[in-house]
């Protein structure tokens, strides 16, 4: 079997024009959405994000405010910059990039923020309503992560799916939201017994382990869907956590990576933003 390749980077551009729509009537009623994104410090990696998350708002007609802190910004500084963002009418979705300076406590700045304004979908509030199946903002990748797989036109419904990594970014909400879609979830992690055999079952594997090529090919069940959200810097350039050459082979669908689940944790964060001026237009 040769594998239907899900490009990220093509849907996400069909969610972008779409958003694009949204936002012109959004501004037809008065409506400007605005992203804040605060950035500490100077981590290369996290330069990048932001300069793509820009970058998008740009191209949906999302209005996007930077706020570059030094790397010695206090706690204090930057709790008082989010609380004044919380109050800025003007200004609806926040973003705080993560990570931060080692000694900024990102708990305690997540804990400040409007979960109204969370558009990233970490806040406490956000994550409790994620797990209890109550509407709130998704954080990104794990939205990205469901729109890909409803892509492709399968049913998650009644499925065996298997999330590869724990993380409270990707792997927790991912899971809680394929279980929301009424699959049959596995969690499997760098404890996990006989993992080969665990994720062979399922016929959703979302791969984020952070382990470069660490799927293989004799871990993917014949048809399976398999989404990539793995990153991982190799001297020969960035490669997923899943084999993907070997794996497409055996897959119905995969993601590859670069491309796959990459654009669209941009289109998601895009999307609340517009979802949260729509809703604070409402107020």
């Amino acid at each position: 079997m040769i594998s239907n390749i899900l490009d990220g980077r093509k849907i996400s551009a069909e969610i972008r024009s779409s958003i694009k729509e949204e936002v012109l009537k959004l501004k037809a009623r008065g409506i400007n959405p605005t992203l804040a994104v605060v950035l500490v410090g100077e981590n290369p990696a996290s330069k990048v994000y932001v300069r793509q998350k820009e970058k998008g708002c740009g191209e949906t007609g999302i209005t996007s405010r930077k706020y570059e802190l030094p790397a010695e910004t206090t706690h204090e500084e930057l709790l008082s910059l989010v609380k004044k963002l919380n109050e800025d009418k003007e200004v609806h979705g926040i973003l705080v990039q993560f990570p931060l300076p080692a000694h900024l406590n990102e708990t305690e700045v997540l804990a400040v923020m409007n979960p109204e304004k969370d558009v990233d979908g970490f806040h406490a509030l956000n994550v409790g309503k994620l797990v209890s199946g109550l509407p709130c903002f998704e954080p990104c990748t794990p939205k990205g992560v469901i729109t890909l797989i409803e892509s492709t036109g399968i049913p998650i419904e009644g499925k065996s799916a298997v999330v590869t990594g724990r993380s409270n970014i990707v792997g927790k909400p991912v899971a809680s939201m394929l279980l929301a879609r009424n699959a049959t979830v596995t969690i499997a992690h760098s404890k996990t017994r006989n993992l080969q055999k665990v994720v062979a079952q399922a016929d959703i594997v979302v791969a984020a382990i952070g382990k470069p090529r660490f799927i293989t090919a004799d871990m993917i069940k014949e048809g399976a869907i398999v989404i990539d959200v793995g990153i991982n810097r190799l001297p020969e350039g960035i490669v997923g956590d899943v084999d993907f050459k070997e794996a497409a082979r055996k897959a119905s669908w995969i993601t590859p990576v670069p491309g796959g689940v990459g654009p669209m944790t941009i289109a998601m964060l895009l999307q609340n933003t517009l979802l949260a001026a729509g809703k604070q237009g409402e107020n």
